[in-house]
């Protein structure tokens, strides 16, 4: 059924955009799926516009002074208020009893210098409290005593100097308790005896001052995982005491990095012999002696971090007792400042032999010789880096890494070792080998294959960025696994060998040949490489391989790549493109022709583009944009880059590209910047964009007589539509008009003699409906409808007694439902008779009830009726809502009263 909206109703809608607009213009707070962000917007109070479903506050960064509980009523939602960087002093117990979701407050950064026991009295529901950087300097009695699902409590950066934040056990689920940079002396057990019942993941004492730690402190926490002490000056002495405090805890992690650790003796972590600490991080120490067995007390470490240390001397039992171990980490752990070898750092053979579970080990940017067992019994490592690691390793020999025979290695990182030379079979050992780092080397030589020789199961090699390299035909014939190539500035040369380099790297998916100044190749270079997804080749000199000067043509040298994705030629020269260039690459999503001398383009070079999503062309010497030549690249385009061409502003160059701008959702990035006209010169300087394309349409020397025949074919349309939708209104007032000239008297103009005031025609179905609602002849005594099943008399014929009762009826109400859509009573009879008698007699006599929502073309398909047809008020639908029906009624009582004469 039909329904309309009041019009303040509608209008309320219709400004509700503009409404929205306005209230977060007023309070510049950004809403965004139930978020509200309000930072840094100076605020002095807390807004009262915002949605009421909001979620997130955040207030941080403005000149707030209070939270005051009643402002916050109305964002009862709330799960996460952030109140940082203001300048709170107080915080009121009322605040978390207007906010009973509140999950997480932010308070960082503001003026907090005392809690009270009613201060988070009504924060059942808490889980995290952020209060560092505040003036807090003491706690009193237990302020967190009610936080019982509390599981983050941050305190750093604030004036304490004791851990005891209650009297009484409390904070049962605290995980995370942060009181970094505070000033906290001494770890007393009293003051930890709060903590009786939590399970503390991490606890946070960093940067303090703490110079004593009491029998049985630690003791007091209930369970004790995780323990950071980072920058605190502990000394090898106080680091002893302090292991002995941790004995027989929970502890797993432990962080001592800046610690002034500068030696380690075998009774150094002896305390934590009792725990099964699993990650130990020692770094930034200046650690210089690692005495023996000094970790011979933790067979349960996993992570150990000695990064960033001075050790002079690894010895063959520095590492002992770290059987479990799987990563370690000594970047810049052994570095000293001398080049003479006298005084590098040793690390003697076997030392590593304790580590039976290693599996990463990183000793990026150290300085060692390499010795001949230097990683011997690493017999799980997988993961090796030594990038910048070696003093003297130039050349790579077949015992390099003699002492990783026995090691499963997946991943070797040799970058900036200076490497000048690889022998043959220099990683002969390394069997299980996937990927292989030797970039930014200075290795110059001819690779003739034997180099990878028992590389087996290898995926990667990188070689980027080295002196040079001269290819040969058997170059990679042993590692037919290989499926990324990197050759980057590698000065390649013997290119154009045949049977190519490439041959036998059938799996091959990554190809960087860039940056190579390579001119001589033959169209074999790529032959095979079916599987190749990605090839680089800018920063080049294939220019003349294009060329249709060239002896023997151009060179089809990407012919075959069935598969390929992504091709960069930038940077090669390339003033001409063959037709014919990307033919077999209907898969291509993204072509690289930056940089180049390109001017005029075949018509047909991206036709087999179908997949393009990316398509480079900036800085060449494009001037026409034709679709002839780019309409196939740009119809699944994503991402175009035209800048920089001297483009030719005039209809037969840009007109087409102008026009597919304008309605293309392709990203263009500095289109009114960088795409500007060069020609003609009163275009010059002008974007590209703003180029007018309207005076680009063909001019044909019959203008006028075209302009002619359309006016007359637009003439005609509009008539036959006239006549289509319009016919009936012409047949109609042309009647009326045919009547008035002959001299015939409009029945209105008689005195109306009726016995009815209204005959209603309606389906059979619908007659309960009908029944139902003809009672409101009851409340007016003028009004009498003409029932059939109440009216007729007895015993008359049907269709006669229709017949009569229409003539007998001042208006004839139609109730249209899709019953009387379907009736076939109605459909042929009763509608037409009363339709055919209205316009007869010129009687404006028909008033239409939807009871149901009845479109146009139905009605006129069933009953040949349209409301265009009728007069507005005689239009009533029939109102959902009960409140409604008694204007429906009364816009009834208006259609029945109204004068049947047509003027």
């Amino acid at each position: 059924m039909s329904r309309s909206l009041p019009c303040h109703i509608y209008s309320f809608w219709v400004l509700l955009p503009f409404w929205i607009l306005y209230t977060t213009s007023t309070n510049k707070c950004t809403v965004r799926h139930e978020i509200a962000d309000c930072s840094h917007l100076k605020l002095t109070q807390i807004p009262d516009d915002l949605p009421a479903n909001i979620t997130v506050l955040n207030l941080t960064h403005n000149q707030l002074r209070r939270l005051p509980p009643a402002n916050f009523t109305i964002y009862s939602q709330l799960t996460t208020l952030d109140g940082g960087f203001n300048t709170i002093s107080k915080l009121e117990p009322e605040l978390c009893q207007s906010l009973p979701l509140l999950e997480i407050l932010n308070l960082q950064h503001n003026e907090l210098s005392q809690l009270s026991d009613k201060t988070f009295i009504f924060c059942m529901n808490l889980i995290e409290l952020h209060l560092m950087s505040n003036s807090i300097q003491k706690i009193q009695n237990n302020p967190f005593k009610n936080l019982k699902n509390l599981i983050k409590l941050d305190l750093s950066h604030n004036g304490l100097s004791s851990t005891k934040l209650g009297t009484q056990l409390q904070l049962e689920n605290l995980q995370e308790l942060l009181l970094a940079n505070n000033k906290i002396s001494a770890l007393k057990r009293e003051e930890l005896d709060f903590l009786g019942n939590s399970s503390l993941k991490r606890l946070e004492l960093s940067s303090n001052q703490i110079q004593e730690f009491s029998p049985g402190c630690f003791h007091a926490i209930g369970k004790l995982f995780g323990l950071s002490l980072n920058n605190v000056k502990l000394s090898p002495s106080l680091t002893e005491k302090l292991c002995l405090e941790l004995s027989n805890t929970s502890i797993e992690n432990l962080s001592l990095s800046n610690i002034q650790l500068y030696k380690t003796s075998n009774t150094t972590f002896f305390g934590l012999k009792q725990t099964n600490l699993s990650m130990l991080d020692l770094s930034h120490n200046s650690l210089s002696v690692i005495g023996n067995d000094s970790f011979a007390w933790l067979p349960h470490l996993k992570y150990f971090f000695l990064e960033y240390n001075n050790i002079e001397r690894l010895s063959s039992r520095s590492l002992y007792g770290l059987s479990n171990v799987k990563y370690l980490n000594l970047r810049r752990s052994f570095t000293k400042q001398s080049i003479s070898l006298a005084s590098l750092p040793k690390i003697e053979d076997f030392s590593f032999q304790w580590l039976k579970s290693l599996e990463y080990l990183n000793m990026e940017d150290n300085n060692f010789p390499g010795k001949r067992n230097t990683f011997t019994g690493l017999i799980k490592l997988k993961s090796l880096s030594l990038s910048n690691s070696f003093s003297s390793l130039r050349t790579l020999t077949n015992e390099t890494f003699i002492s990783l025979a026995d090691s499963p290695l997946l991943i070797l990182n040799l970058t900036k070792n200076k490497i000048s030379k690889i022998e043959s079979g220099a990683f002969s050992w390394l069997g299980h080998l996937k990927v292989l780092d030797l970039g930014l080397n200075e290795i110059g030589q001819e690779l003739t294959g034997q180099e990878w020789r028992g590389l087996k199961n290898i995926v990667e090699v990188y070689l980027s960025y080295n002196r040079y390299l001269e290819l040969t035909t058997d170059s990679f014939a042993l590692v037919p696994s290989l499926q990324q190539l990197m050759l980057r500035r590698v000065a390649l040369r013997n290119m154009d060998c045949s049977p190519s380099p490439f041959h036998p790297l059938f799996n091959l998916t990554i190809l960087d040949l860039s940056n190579n100044n390579i001119a001589n190749i033959n169209d074999e270079l790529l032959k095979g490489l079916e599987k190749l997804q990605i090839l680089d080749l800018q920063h080049n000199n294939l220019a003349r391989l294009w060329k249709h000067a060239n002896p023997g043509g151009p060179v089809q040298f990407l012919k075959g790549l069935s598969h390929l994705h992504i091709l960069n030629l930038e940077s090669n020269g390339f003033d001409e493109i063959p037709a014919d260039a990307f033919r077999d690459l209907s898969e291509l999503k993204s072509i690289d022709l930056g940089l180049n001398n390109l001017n005029i383009l075949p018509p047909s070079v991206f036709d087999n583009q179908v997949s393009l999503k990316s398509l480079s062309l900036q800085k060449n010497l494009i001037t026409s944009v034709k679709k002839t030549v780019f309409g196939p690249a740009f119809q699944k385009l994503s991402n175009l880059d035209m800048r920089f061409n001297p483009f030719d502003c005039t209809c037969e160059s840009i007109a087409w590209f102008v026009s597919w701008i304008n309605s293309t959702h392709t990203n263009i990035s500095e289109l009114s910047s960088h795409y500007l006209c060069n020609t003609p010169p009163q275009y010059h300087g002008l974007p590209v964009i703003l180029f007018d394309t309207s005076p680009c349409k063909d001019s044909a020397p019959f203008e006028l007589f075209f302009m002619i025949t359309a006016s007359m074919l637009l003439i005609f349309i509009f008539i036959i539509l006239l006549i289509h939708f319009e016919g009936w209104r012409i047949s109609f007032y042309w009647n009326v008009s045919v009547h008035r000239v002959l001299g015939f008297k409009e029945i209105d103009k008689q005195p109306e003699q009726f016995e009815y005031a209204a005959y209603i025609i309606h389906a059979y179905k619908d007659r309960d409906w009908v029944w139902e609602h003809a009672p409101m002849e009851e409340k007016d005594e003028t009004l009498r409808f003409c029932l059939e099943e109440r009216d007729f008399e007895a015993g008359a014929l049907e269709l006669e007694a229709i017949v009569n009762s229409i003539k007998r009826s001042r208006k004839i109400i139609f109730v249209i439902t899709q019953h009387l859509l379907k009736d076939p009573l109605c459909k042929r009879f009763k509608v037409h008779h009363a339709v055919q008698q209205a316009i007869e007699q010129n009687l404006d006599s028909i008033i239409l009830i939807f009871l149901e929502e009845i479109p146009d073309y139905k009605l006129n398909h069933a009953l040949c009726l349209r409301r265009g047809m009728f007069k507005s008020h005689c239009i009533l639908n029939w109102p959902v809502q009960k409140e409604r029906i008694n204007a429906f009624h009364h816009k009834l009582q208006v259609a029945l009263g109204s004068r049947n004469s047509v003027h």
